[in-house]
């Protein structure tokens, strides 16, 4: 039983993704976006039904020639005047008309169909895309990177191919199957009943192979997940199987887990495979009924011989809208399926906007204070119990403390990242939730332990905080960060691209045009996460005493593990378990001889 391109169907040949709610998510696609190209799909409804119906007819206008060649050569046979050729031109033309409007008609509902799938895609990528800025930073918490892509790229492409084919799919094969019903019972009802007797068979058949098949789809696809997954963990860490002589015994486990992945594949392959030599043996059974059944009523007259090559032609042209529909309905699955995802994404909470009235940026100096400040990213389990902190305008203030202290987490919540669950932080009297959270941000310049550079230029990266910096402010910020001297060894100076193939860029290097940028756009408050981590000592030295520059007379908060980095700090805010435990200077801390100086002498005794 052919396919729609020719080739053989398998049912079973892929597991159709799940969905939550079918009803709804389609109510939610049809009513909020499909709606408004109401006009249009009236148009693919339209000509694909012409499209259908133009080309339907014409094995009955071929079986007209077939006819009246038939009767020709019985009639010379005769002593009659033969074949009627002009008779014969008259039907190819018309038949030739009727494909080419076919034709026309096709072109313009895919065309039509085409322009709605992109339009929506269009749409829905833009929706997606502010989404995304809207969210908070606890739901990419929950979410990996690839999941979030996965929907931005791959739900959205399966969305528009699925609905520019299923759509045209749906009313071209219904149509069919109706037509081409309507056309086998003009010519014959006794013919056309044979037919119809396979189909029950035949859908017996499928529904036995499919349901044997469909269960050795699940495992091959549970088994390619256990191999992938494997191999994917194997070589990531090539270096360490090697270091530990592990090769046999991943070899083993690999050869395990190939072994039962054969097993079902090898079952589901064959079984799906079955299909196709049954369903046309089948087939070919209907069409020797067919045949037999045309050949008699022949002989009597009641059909002609240009009429049975008609039947068969839509006899074999029968099955294949079926079998479209029956992959129309996993293409719906995945496109309803994949729809689901993208709403889902669409209708998370967003971020909560406080602002209840314009605070003025320019007078605002950079004092922070911090108030009972009690947050946790579950809210059963806090990490910042009791966090108490005032700091003046223009201080240095270094946080240090263990992993999992919450030293990073005060910074997420003094830039509203996240709100604070009770208590409040405060900017120069004003409480940071009655900001607006672009606005506060454009308070701070952050330097972050991993660095971030998008494919661009050189300059474009430096300028990515202040668009409207000079080329004189650029050089100024990037000689600052001693930075400018590596570019002008680039090929193209500022000017060079930055992206993956990047090999000639150092971390190091990465790292500090990135400080660079946070210099160009001068911030009123500055927070480092071990910004110099990437940096060679040498290279250290001399950007410390840029930053020492830059930090004078702004609020700078420095995250660091390496204690070495923040003697000179005006206070050392000294965290365990969510609390402040010490504050203090770097003298006065270790003169008291508690948690600080432990971990300031441990560190010590670890780096000699």
């Amino acid at each position: 039983m052919p396919g729609p391109m020719g080739g053989p169907v398998r049912p079973g040949g892929g597991i159709p993704p799940k969905v939550k709610d079918f009803r709804n998510t389609t109510k939610k696609l049809i009513n909020g976006y499909l709606a408004k190209y109401k006009i249009a799909l009236i148009i693919v409804f339209i000509f694909a039904i012409g499209s259908t119906i133009f080309t339907i007819v014409g094995p009955k206008i071929l079986g007209n020639a077939t006819t009246e060649i038939y009767t020709g050569l019985v009639s010379k046979l005769s002593g009659g005047n033969g074949i009627n050729f002009a008779k014969i031109g008259q039907i190819a033309i018309i038949l030739l008309s009727l494909y080419i409007i076919s034709a026309i008609f096709s072109f313009i509902q895919g065309f039509t169909m085409t322009n709605i799938s992109q339009k929506l895609t269009y749409q829905l990528r833009n929706e997606l895309t502010q989404k995304i800025n809207k969210l908070p930073m606890k739901y990419f918490d929950t979410k990996t990177n690839g999941e979030v892509l996965s929907i931005i790229t791959n739900d959205i492409d399966t969305l528009s191919m699925n609905l520019n084919q299923s759509i045209t799919q749906i009313i071209t094969s219904i149509c069919t199957i109706i037509g081409i019903l309507v056309m086998m019972f003009s010519i014959s009802w006794q013919m056309t009943l044979i037919s119809l007797i396979i189909l029950p068979v035949a859908g017996i058949l499928v529904k036995n192979i499919v349901g044997k098949s469909q269960k050795y789809f699940q495992k091959q696809q549970e088994y390619l997940g256990h191999v992938n997954g494997q191999v994917e963990e194997v070589y990531g860490g090539l270096n360490i199987v090697k270091a530990f002589n592990g090769e046999e015994k991943v070899t083993k486990e690999f050869e395990k887990a190939n072994q039962q992945l054969y097993h079902s594949g090898w079952k589901s392959q064959f079984l799906s495979g079955l299909m196709f030599p049954i369903m046309n043996f089948i087939a070919n059974l209907g069409y020797v009924g067919v045949a037999v059944a045309g050949g008699y009523l022949a002989i009597n007259g009641t059909i002609t011989v240009g009429n049975i090559q008609s039947f068969i032609q839509y006899n074999k042209q029968f099955t294949q809208p079926i079998n479209q529909i029956a992959q129309i309905s996993a293409m719906l699955q995945a496109m309803i399926a994949s729809a689901e995802r993208v709403f889902e994404f669409l209708e998370q909470p967003e971020e909560i906007e406080t602002k209840k009235g314009n605070i003025d940026l320019v007078k605002l100096k950079g004092k922070v204070e911090f108030n009972h400040v009690k947050f946790g990213y579950d809210p059963e389990t806090p990490i910042i119990n009791d966090f108490n902190a005032k700091i003046q305008e223009g201080q240095k203030i270094a946080i240090v403390g263990p992993t999992g202290a919450g030293k990073t987490t005060i910074v997420k919540l003094l830039m509203r990242f996240y709100d604070v669950a009770s208590g409040e932080i405060k900017m120069d009297g004003h409480n940071i939730k009655d900001f607006e959270r672009g606005e506060l941000r454009k308070m701070f310049g952050m330097v972050l332990q991993d660095t971030w550079l998008f494919g661009g230029t050189v300059k474009d990266n430096i300028k990515y905080g202040k668009e409207e910096a000079t080329d004189d402010e650029v050089i100024e910020a990037t000689k600052a960060a001693h930075v400018h001297h590596f570019i002008k060894t680039l090929p193209k100076g500022y000017q060079s691209v930055i992206n993956e193939e990047s090999t000639n860029i150092s971390a190091g290097q990465k790292q500090l045009l990135t400080i660079a940028r946070v210099i160009l756009a001068n911030p009123k408050i500055l927070i480092l996460d071990e910004a110099t981590s990437s940096i060679d000592t040498r290279t250290e030295i001399q950007i410390q005493s840029a930053m020492d520059n830059l930090m004078k007379g702004r609020t700078s908060f420095i995250i660091a593990h390496r204690l070495s980095t923040i003697k000179n700090a005006d206070l050392i805010l000294v965290m365990n378990h969510g609390d402040i435990v010490e504050q203090g200077t770097h003298e006065n801390l270790l003169k008291q001889g508690g948690f600080y100086a432990e971990l300031y002498n441990s560190q010590f005794e670890v780096e000699n």
